[in-house]
């Protein structure tokens, strides 16, 4: 499997993390999807539209034979199914999959736009992201990640709590085998 992507996923309505779990058991489940690494699970306050739920917002790293348009496809296809209703902006959803990274390609089409064009400005992402993998860069500027979240307002970075290691005293283990 020969390109490597990076899949934020997000929650913020009952039962967010059930929601979280079947969305990586259908990842793992995909025969061209390998799971490589997930972080642990953030509680976020939301963006953008801020009077709603708290959202529990994770990052997985994934290997995959599917190109990056086959990928938002499975992606879109699991929030149908986990019944994602896109009613407004930023609204509430049972479960949010956005492609933040594929390989270091950089696209722009009318459906998909990778990096995410807003990976650099949202601490729920760069803060699962880094725990992930310390060394990603962000074309096309080519600067860390770390980088990004030295940007980033010390007021959103509160805004993004540990809710459920990984590692440590409450280990996370997403998927039994």
């Amino acid at each position: 499997m020969g390109n490597k992507a990076y899949i934020a996923l997000g929650s913020n309505m009952e039962s967010r993390y059930d929601y979280l779990l079947s969305a990586l058991q259908q990842l793992q489940m995909h025969p061209c999807i390998e799971l490589v690494n997930i972080s642990s699970i953030y509680e976020t306050d939301p963006v953008g539209y801020e009077d709603q739920d708290l959202f529990l917002n994770m990052v997985v790293e994934i290997n995959t034979e599917l190109d990056a348009f086959e990928l938002l496809e499975v992606c879109l296809n699991i929030e149908l199914k986990l019944g994602r209703k896109r009613e407004f902006k930023w609204g509430p959803r049972t479960i949010d999959l956005d492609i933040l990274l594929y390989n270091q390609e950089n696209i722009e089409s009318e459906n998909l736009i990778v990096p995410h064009p807003r990976i650099k400005e949202r601490a729920f992402v760069v803060i699962p992201l880094l725990e992930i993998n310390h060394d990603i860069i962000i074309p096309p500027e080519g600067k860390p990640l770390s980088f990004w979240l030295d940007e980033l307002p010390n007021q959103d970075q509160k805004g993004v709590r540990i809710w459920k290691r990984k590692n440590g005293e409450d280990v996370f283990v997403p998927i039994e085998s």
